[in-house]
């Protein structure tokens, strides 16, 4: 997992709420258990004005020039509602973003995002207003997501922001939930040689 701690690049405003997996990667593409390769159907049907991807959609957000290298999606209430699909942030990271700002989020979704290295900054609904509107002014404007010090920084303005301990310390570590195992592996290798050869040869199972 990608270690995330300081960010600074271009932010597309999604000036919507309530946008679901399904939106996000919509079940079709569902066919792979691999994280990789999902970018490329990221929100198929706002990207693209056909089923075979070969018309971007001009109008969509992430289609502009000014947003092809956006990091950051900034958003309204209830980002990933929905399905469970792990593939959603799966989708998102492999398309590039690194983080998405909103005032709330689906819960298996955020859970999803967060175990995968998906940061999701939670802000009040008037600060998103603000920076949307500042997104809107500027479009192609860059600003900054700083983990460790748990703030967001938009021209001259700061937004603090708080997340679990356990989650922040895993994001800015790079650690999902095999390498958080691994951390132990010492101590699993010291318990495996102590048990029985009849268990370790797998004899009566």
């Amino acid at each position: 997992m990608q270690k995330f701690t300081q960010l600074t690049a271009v932010a597309a405003p999604m000036d919507a709420s309530n946008i679901d997996t399904d939106q996000i990667i919509p079940k079709q593409f569902l066919l792979a258990v691999d994280r990789k390769g999902f970018g490329k159907h990221l929100f198929h049907t706002w990207r693209y004005l056909d089923e075979a991807e070969t018309m971007p959609n001009p109008d969509f957000v992430l289609n502009k020039p000014c947003y092809q290298n956006a990091k950051f999606i900034v958003a309204r209430h209830n980002f990933g509602n929905g399905s469970s699909r792990e593939h959603a942030p799966w989708a998102l990271l492999d398309f590039g973003i690194r983080a998405i700002i909103a005032s709330s989020f689906a819960d298996i979704f955020s859970n999803n995002s967060l175990g995968n290295g998906l940061l999701l900054v939670r802000l009040t609904e008037d600060e998103i207003e603000e920076i949307m509107q500042a997104l809107k002014t500027n479009p192609g404007m860059q600003i900054s997501v700083d983990l460790e010090n748990c703030c967001v920084k938009v021209n001259e303005k700061t937004y603090s922001f708080s997340l679990d301990p356990f989650r922040r310390h895993c994001i800015l570590e790079g650690l999902d939930a095999i390498s958080l195992t691994l951390e132990h592996e010492d101590a699993i290798s010291a318990y495996e040689a102590k048990r029985p050869d009849w268990i370790k040869k797998g004899v009566g199972i």
